[in-house]
Formats: structure tokens, C-alpha cells, sequence
């Protein structure tokens, strides 16, 4: 029990208790062993700050931190709130901008609709104006207006029946009238027959301009022709031209190719001659070397012969000497009686002396002879072999460049064959590549051709299904009308030209004279076409009107 009545639990430092003798006892508790019964129990906060002492960290700063965030967060949260009010400057702002963009969106949509329109009403003019355009160019077409001319034609002739029928009526109305009555009739007449006449001026002129224009087409289309004309024959002489410089590509190419041939069979028969002139040369040298030798062994053998000779001319010398002194002995002998034997051993003593001592000489002669005839062998010897060496040398550095003369004549043989034969590989893929491309050329010009007739006759179909129409309306009202549809049958039968000649593919031809003039042949020969032709042409126009019933 005393034991336990003396373990303390304390909370926290007593008051008025000392930190050192805290910190004293704190340091000094893990030297000892722990009681724990005597153990300091602290509260959390107080815990807390112990912690944040030693590990330095700095609360104050760290709420302050917190608290920025916090203000930051808020005033983000109220921006966003406050972002959709509309009661402030800014939402009003915004609201403005929003239905300003809406007013402009409305607006541009509203432009683009009306563009739309705009665009609309404008590709519908242009269409009418493209109409109204095709429609004029139709009816300015020598078809149509040689179509236009018969309807006039059958106004005319109807107009010339109620003129003969007018004429018939007075004719009978004049027989039972007053004179009174036939000249103010005769007076309407002569009105009414100035204003015909008026009316045929008019007419006539009309006419004239019209055979005008007639004129002006005739001539625009011969100039048209005389055009075409020129333009086939600039291209006959630009394909005759292309032709002669193919020609004269294909010329100057065999007279390259017989060049080159020339010029390797020049520079083979160079070869040969080279060849030849060191065959010659070598033979040459060969032959010089042979006279070389010839010449040595005679100069040796004739050497031998002066040696020979020499050698016999001394000893016939010492012969010769010999016998002149046996002759003076003999001489002195017989002169000298006395003392004859030591003269003639004194005489024999000195010949001998002077015979030894010419033979002495002449052996040394003779040796230094050898040694010059040796020395000179010797040296003409190594002069020989120095020559044959160097004529060898030379022989086989002239057999070298020969043969690297012939290697690089191969060569240059070699490269100038595979430079013609990529030549001519280059030549062939191009007129091959050429022949493909005319071939194509042709193809594609054949096609464009049928694509062009076919299109072409599709155009003069549709254009003779829209005349016939048009024609076959215009008779319609005609004898509705009661007038001679003859002219208007005869202007609308099928094919377009107008010519003379058959319909061929839609296409009534007018054959042309085979000549510069161009005109157009009729279309039968026969003696009355002098009398058509008068009956055709207008000389006197009131021979014609009397021709054709008109009254006045």
C-alpha cells in the first residue's frame, strides 16, 4: 500500500513548479529505468506543442497559410455565385454582349437569307437572259430564217390570192357602178398602190440587206474555209517539215555511225602500222645487232691475225739479229785470231745478255699486249652485255607500253562500244517511248474524234427534233390559217445545210465546184436552167408583180 500511495500521476506541471527540474527529470528518466508507476500524463495539446518544438514547425504561419486559402476559396465561391446575377454592372454587361451577339446572329442570318434570295433572283435572270439569248442565236440560224423566209413566202402567195380575188370582185362590181364610184375607187387605188409601192421599196430594201447579210455570211464562211484551208496546209508543211528533219536526224545519224566506223577502221589500220613500224624497227635492230657481232668477231679475228703477225715479225727480227751476230763472230774470228775464244764468249755473253734482255722486253710487251687485248675484251664485253641489258630494257619497257598501249586502246575500244550501246539502248527506249506516245496520241485523238461526232450527232439530232417541233407548229397554225404550207414543208424536211444533196447523218451536204471559185453546183443540168434562173432572179419588179397576180 505505501507503494502505490507514493506513485504520482501528474497532469501537466504543477503550479509554481520549475521547467529545468522537469526537463531534469525528463533527461534524466531513460538513464533509469521506467517506473510506471510513476509516469507524467500530458494532454493533447500540450503534447501537440511539445511535438511541434522539436520538429520546428511554425503553427502561427501555417494558420495563416490556411487562412489565405480559405479567403481565396470564398472569393472564388462568391465570384462564381455572383458570376449568373443579373442585377450587376457585370451581369448587365454581359447580358448586353449576349443579346448584341444574339442581334448580329440574327441579323447574319438573316443577310445570309437574303443573299440566298438574291443569288436565287440572279441565277434565274441569268437563266433567262441565257434563254432569251439561245433563242436568238436559233432564230438567227440559216435554217430558221430560210424557214422564216417561206412563212413569208406563204403570206405573200396568201396575200396574192385576196388580191386576185380582190380583183375579181371589182372587176365584176365595176360593171353595174357609177363613172364616179370607178374613179373614186381608181383614186383609192392609185393611193393604195403608192403605199404598195412604199411598201415594195421597203421591202425591197429589207431585202437588199438581207441578201446583204446573205453576202457577208457567204463571205465570212469562205473566209472561214479559205482559213481552214490555210491551217491544213500549215500543218501539211509543219508534218512535211517534221518529216524532212526526221530524215535528216536519221541522215546524220548513219553518217555518224559510218564516221565512227571510219574512224576504227583508221585507227585499227594505225595500229597495224605501228605495228608493222616496230616489227620493222625491232627487225632493224636486230639485224644492226648481228652487223654488231660480225663485225666484233671479225675485228677479234683480225686482232688474232696482227698478233700472229707481230709475233712472226719479231721472231723473224730475232732470226735476223741471230745471224747478223753469228755472221760478226764469225767475221771477228776469222779477223781475230788470238783471244777468239773470249771474244766469242764475251760476243755470245752480251748477245745472250741482249737477247735475254730483248726477249725480256718482248715478253713484257707481249704480257702488257694481253693484259691491253684482255682489258679491251673485258671491257667491250661489258659494254656489249651494258648494251644487250639496256636494248633489253628497252625492248621489254617498249613491250610494256605496247601492251599498255594495246590495253588502253582495248579499253577506250570497250568504253566507246558500251557508250554506243547505252546510246543506242537510250535511242531505242526513246522511239519507243516516242511510238507509245504516238501511238496514245492517236488512240486519244481517235477517241476524242468519236466522242466528237458522237456529240456532234447528238447536237443535230436535238437540233432537228427542236426545228421539227418548231416547224410542225408553225405548219399547224399555217393551215389553221388556210395559207400554202407548201414552202414552210419544203423549208422544214429533214438535214441541216440547206444544201442540194442527200441527208447524210443528218447533214444535207451542198456540193461545192472543184475549184478556187467554191460556188455550189445546181442541183441538175438541164437547157431550161437559163429559164429558171430568169424566173428566179428579180430584174423588173413590176414584171414580177404582174408575174406573181399583185394589182397595183
Amino acid at each position: 500500500m505505501s507503494t502505490l500511495s507514493t506513485s504520482v500521476v501528474q497532469y501537466g506541471r504543477r503550479k509554481g513548479s520549475s521547467r529545468k527540474v522537469a526537463s531534469a527529470e525528463v533527461k534524466n528518466v531513460p538513464s533509469q529505468p521506467v517506473d510506471l508507476r510513476q509516469v507524467t500524463v500530458l494532454p493533447r495539446s500540450e503534447w501537440l506543442r511539445l511535438q511541434d518544438n522539436l520538429n520546428q514547425v511554425n503553427k502561427h504561419k501555417e494558420s495563416l497559410i490556411e487562412a489565405v486559402k480559405q479567403r481565396e476559396a470564398l472569393h472564388l465561391r462568391s465570384k462564381e455565385v455572383v458570376k449568373n446575377w443579373t442585377n450587376t454592372i457585370a451581369g448587365q454587361r454581359q447580358k448586353k454582349l449576349e443579346a448584341k451577339k444574339n442581334r448580329e446572329e440574327a441579323e447574319e442570318e438573316e443577310r445570309k437569307q437574303i443573299d440566298i434570295e438574291e443569288a436565287k433572283f440572279q441565277q434565274q435572270k441569268r437563266k433567262e437572259a441565257i434563254e432569251m439569248a439561245k433563242t436568238r442565236q436559233y432564230y438567227q440560224t440559216n435554217r430558221v430564217k430560210e424557214f422564216h423566209s417561206a412563212l413569208l413566202l406563204t403570206e405573200v402567195l396568201k396575200e396574192r390570192e385576196a388580191q386576185i380575188e380582190l380583183k375579181r370582185r371589182r372587176e365584176n362590181a365595176s360593171k353595174d357602178v357609177d363613172k364616179e364610184v370607178l374613179t373614186m375607187i381608181a383614186r383609192r387605188e392609185e393611193q393604195a398602190t403608192q403605199q404598195e409601192h412604199q411598201k415594195a421599196l421597203e421591202k425591197k430594201k429589207e431585202c437588199l440587206s438581207v441578201a446583204e447579210s446573205l453576202k457577208q455570211q457567204i463571205k465570212d464562211h469562205e473566209c472561214a474555209r479559205e482559213q481552214d484551208r490555210m491551217e491544213e496546209r500549215k500543218e501539211a508543211g509543219e508534218l512535211q517539215r517534221l518529216r524532212e528533219l526526221y530524215l535528216r536526224e536519221q541522215y546524220m545519224h548513219e553518217q555518224k555511225k559510218q564516221e565512227e566506223k571510219r574512224n576504227i577502221m583508221r585507227a585499227h589500220q594505225e595500229h597495224l602500222a605501228n605495228r608493222d613500224k616496230i616489227q620493222a624497227i625491232e627487225a632493224q635492230k636486230q639485224k644492226e645487232e648481228e652487223d654488231r657481232q660480225r663485225l666484233y668477231a671479225s675485228a677479234k679475228k683480225k686482232m688474232m691475225k696482227l698478233r700472229k703477225d707481230k709475233e712472226a715479225e719479231l721472231f723473224r727480227e730475232t732470226q735476223r739479229h741471230r745471224e747478223a751476230i753469228i755472221d760478226r763472230l764469225s767475221a771477228q774470228r776469222q779477223e781475230q785470231t788470238t783471244n777468239e775464244d773470249n771474244l766469242i764468249s764475251k760476243a755470245v755473253a752480251e748477245a745472250e745478255a741482249k737477247r735475254a734482255r730483248h726477249q725480256r722486253e718482248k715478253d713484257e710487251k707481249k704480257a702488257a699486249m694481253l693484259r691491253s687485248i684482255a682489258a679491251h675484251r673485258e671491257a667491250v664485253q661489258q659494254e656489249q652485255e651494258h648494251k644487250e641489258q639496256e636494248e633489253k630494257q628497252k625492248a621489254v619497257e617498249m613491250l610494256n607500253a605496247k601492251k599498255e598501249a594495246d590495253n588502253i586502246f582495248l579499253e577506250k575500244q570497250e568504253l566507246k562500244a558500251q557508250k554506243m550501246k547505252e546510246y543506242a539502248r537510250s535511242l531505242q527506249d526513246t522511239y519507243v517511248h516516242q511510238m507509245a506516245e504516238k501511238r496514245e496520241q492517236d488512240k486519244r485523238m481517235k477517241k476524242e474524234q468519236w466522242e466528237f461526232e458522237a456529240r456532234n450527232a447528238a447536237l443535230i439530232a436535238e437540233e432537228e427534233n427542236q426545228f421539227q417541233q418548231y416547224a410542225k407548229l408553225v405548219i399547224q397554225t399555217a393551215t389553221e390559217a388556210q395559207r400554202n404550207t407548201y414552202p414552210l414543208r419544203k423549208a422544214a424536211r429533214e438535214g441541216i445545210g440547206g444544201g442540194l444533196g442527200p441527208v447524210f447523218g443528218g447533214v444535207r451536204p451542198s456540193y461545192l465546184v472543184h475549184d478556187e471559185s467554191g460556188a455550189q453546183m445546181p442541183g441538175y443540168v438541164s437547157s431550161t436552167t437559163e429559164g429558171i434562173k430568169e424566173l428566179n432572179e428579180i430584174t423588173d419588179i413590176q414584171q414580177s408583180k404582174k408575174r406573181l397576180g399583185f394589182t397595183w
